[in-house]
């Protein structure tokens, strides 16, 4: 693995650093005070400033050491994050996005704007409240200045007799103030050696080292026993270890703090100086000792007495060294006492951490090959399935009951596969609390994004895609959706406005909710906007509804001039283009006073579809399983014609309009008979139910999606495309655009669906 492939890694960390950087701050914004989830905002800075150093990028390293230490002061209880705090930590944590950005892809940041936050933290560090607060910062203490100074600006004391003699006030305190105070505080060694995990995952020794010393008189040895010859040393492996003398006021826990993120990474041992002296005295023992020895006569005595004489003194020796050994034993029982707690919760940590399920990243690239090749793997299955149908009249042939195996596993596979495809909306819906902050600031507003929903899971293609359309509504709701404090307080409203993004599944589809609690849509102005704009005639007669949708046209805005928020007419109409390319639906309710909810309909995949095969016209056409509510044959008694060439069908006490599509789509010039054909009750976004008539249901099966535009051309009233079994295309019909032709409306081509596959 080279470098540069280390350095993506990173990259891609630093993003999931990033949202759990977001998240906890958000968390904390909402009240929540857990301290699991300051240190969880610590980590993620921490562990960003540790990389970028591993990579000399300077820029992020230091604005991620100032951000840092603020957090620290929080986790150390040293600073209350208030809502003002934290409006500061929200800002910072969108300026380290731009520099982990501008690293990754060049370019720069606005450094008027970190340096200003590089000031605002250090501020907060210094116990310095944001001015916007109202409240008085409270001051760091200064240093005491010389007596002599404010004496000479102070009133003189007169002279106490006629000799003229003046007494001078002076004071000795802070006098040798420049002298070096004296370091107090307990010694302890500590043993550093990293294992070849702390380079790899982005951590650097030296910076390690380098935040110890700040917590008092250190002196280091490196020790390059381990080193070996060059010709044998292994790059990625790890050879030296730190012996470290630290003189601290502050305790052991503070210690391996800094160690806190490379603790499972190292081997690191931390214990008193004086556990670790040897130059205690030993107990006084007395030890034989046979003077003989000296005597030059006796050299040539027995080897065995001498062999008894040296036994002995080496037991006396072992007879010190164990009275040494609980002497020191003694004076650390209570240290290693405290430590066990310690120890063993370091074991749990440990065993959850390996008990936690293993990722790997994969290139996108390789599942979206993947996702092709099970795509044609289905087409293939459902091809020889249906050729072995056609000549096994009886069906129950091995081969058969082997492909009906074979078909199951297949789906099992695709089942499989598009579940690596699938990701919450979490990263989107964190995207927007930034969009949020920002406008709000510009138009002077005070604005919540709550969201629910996060971890609700769709296709990374539809996540990449509903980003801009998302960017454009979050927009448009603090600017024209939410009113100004002003407004709102006089309404009788909180003067915070609230924005509300939900993600929820609902019948194979995901729907997502834009909600804001502003004035709500209105209805007046808009409608005069659209005649201004020539976009309806004076004496049109539209619904609420229909004027609701006005605001999705070509070109039209209701902002009184432009600005580098709105006023140009493109947001929402790029939001409705967005959502139809996705094969997916937008809809409005507004209630004037109250605010207004957008509501977007979307496939939870642009890859593959459950769906009913059917004949019209002797054409086979798909139609989207998620949107038939259930299938039924007509009589003639349920069949009621209504106007000209209007026919209602009775189900249950109730009429819904009869559609046939075959005439919809111009497969016949005249409407075919109901009670021939089989009907299918479908449910449309903002279209109500329909039933739709059918000649003939072939079965249903899952499809893969082929983009028709991509290879042909639009076709109204059509989705996509797919191939059959038996090697055939069939389109796959836009039951929203079929059902809005029945109602009089147009199948343009931005009504109708343009899927991707």
């Amino acid at each position: 693995m080279d470098m540069n492939e280390i350095k993506e890694i990173f990259f891609q960390e630093c993003e999931e650093q990033l949202a759990e950087l977001e998240s906890g701050l958000l968390k904390l914004n909402d009240g929540d005070r857990d301290p699991e989830t300051v240190n969880a905002v610590f980590r993620a800075v921490h562990s960003i400033k540790g990389g970028a150093g591993a990579f000399g990028l300077d820029d992020l390293v230091s604005f991620a050491h100032v951000f840092e230490t603020t957090l620290d002061c929080v986790r150390s209880n040293k600073l209350e994050p208030t809502q003002d705090v934290l409006k500061v930590m929200l800002k910072s944590a969108d300026v380290l996005a731009d520099l982990v950005t501008a690293s990754r892809d060049g370019g720069g940041v606005d450094e008027s704007r970190s340096r200003g936050l590089v000031k605002e933290l250090e501020a907060l560090a210094h116990g310095e409240l944001p001015s916007s607060s109202g409240h008085d910062a409270p001051k760091p203490a200064a240093k005491a200045a010389p007596a002599a100074a404010p004496a000479a600006k102070a009133e003189l004391p007169k002279p106490s007799d006629d000799s003229g003699f003046q007494p001078i006030p002076f004071s000795f305190d802070g006098f040798g103030e420049d002298d070096e105070p004296a370091v107090e505080g307990s010694l302890y060694e500590v043993i550093f050696k990293p294992r070849r995990e702390l380079y790899s995952k982005g951590n650097e020794a030296a910076l390690l080292l380098r935040d110890l010393s700040r917590l008092g008189e250190m002196s280091i040895n490196c020790d390059t026993d381990a080193l070996p010859a060059l010709d044998r040393m292994d790059p990625e492996a790890s050879y030296f270890s730190w012996k470290i003398s630290i003189r601290t006021t502050r305790s052991e826990d503070d210690i391996r703090a800094v160690f806190e993120f490379a603790e499972w990474d190292c081997d690191l041992e931390v214990k008193f100086a004086e556990e670790a002296s040897s130059n205690e005295e030993l107990p006084m023992v007395p030890v034989p000792f046979d003077l003989s020895i000296l005597d030059d006569s006796s050299a040539g005595e027995d080897a065995g007495q001498r062999g008894a004489s040296e036994e002995t003194v080496a037991a006396a020796l072992s007879a010190a060294e164990t009275a040494s050994n609980v002497s020191r034993a003694a004076r650390v029982a209570e240290k290693k006492e405290s430590a066990a707690a310690s120890a063993a919760a370091q074991n749990n940590a440990a065993a959850a951490a390996a008990g936690a399920g293993q990722t790997i990243r994969v290139d996108l690239d390789r599942v979206d090959r993947l996702i092709n090749l099970v795509g044609e793997l289905v087409i293939n299955q459902a091809m020889l399935s249906q050729s072995v149908v056609e000549n096994d009249a009886t069906g129950t042939s091995a081969v058969n009951m082997g492909l009906e195996e074979l078909q199951q596993l297949t789906r099992e596979i695709q089942d499989s596969v598009m579940a690596i495809r699938a990701q919450p909306v979490k990263p989107v819906f964190q995207r927007m609390s930034r969009i949020v902050r920002e406008v709000a600031d510009m138009v002077g507003k005070s604005i919540r994004l709550v969201t629910e929903g996060e971890n609700t899971e769709v296709d990374k293609t539809v996540i990449d895609k509903i980003a801009e359309p998302l960017t454009h509504m979050i927009r448009n709701a603090v600017d024209h959706g939410i009113e100004s404090p002003e407004k709102r307080e006089a309404a009788g409203k909180d003067p915070e406005g609230t924005i509300k993004l939900t993600a929820k599944h609902r019948s194979g589809r995901i729907l997502i909710e834009l909600a804001d609690d502003g004035a709500g849509i209105n209805r007046e102005r808009v409608r005069q906007k659209a005649i201004d704009n020539d976009i309806i005639a004076a004496d049109a007669n539209l619904s609420d509804d229909e004027i609701d949708n006005l605001i999705f046209m070509a070109g039209f805005s209701t902002a009184d001039k432009i600005s580098d928020i709105s006023g140009r007419g493109v947001g929402m109409d790029v939001v409705k283009r967005s959502i139809q390319a996705l094969g997916g639906r937008i809809s409005i309710s507004s209630r004037p006073g109250y605010g207004s909810t957008f509501t977007m309909s979307l496939p939870l995949t642009l890859a593959v579809l459950d769906g009913m095969v059917v004949t019209v016209a002797g054409q086979t056409l798909v139609v989207p399983l998620t949107a038939i509510v259930e299938t039924l044959q007509p009589e003639a008694s349920a069949i009621h014609s209504f106007g000209a060439n209007q026919r209602l069908i009775s189900i249950r006490n109730s009429f819904c309009p009869l559609v046939d599509v075959g005439r919809v789509l111009n497969y016949r010039a005249t409407q075919a008979n109901p009670v021939e054909g089989v009907a299918l009750l479908v449910e449309s976004e903002g279209g109500g139910q329909r039933a739709l008539m059918v000649d003939a249901i072939q079965g249903q099966r899952q499809v893969v999606i082929k983009s028709l535009e991509a290879n042909y051309t639009h076709v109204p009233g059509i989705a996509a495309a797919t191939i059959l079994g038996d090697g055939r295309v069939a389109l796959i019909l836009d039951v929203d655009a079929v059902v809005a032709a029945s109602r009089g409306q147009s199948m343009k081509p931005e009504m109708s669906l343009a899927a991707t596959g």
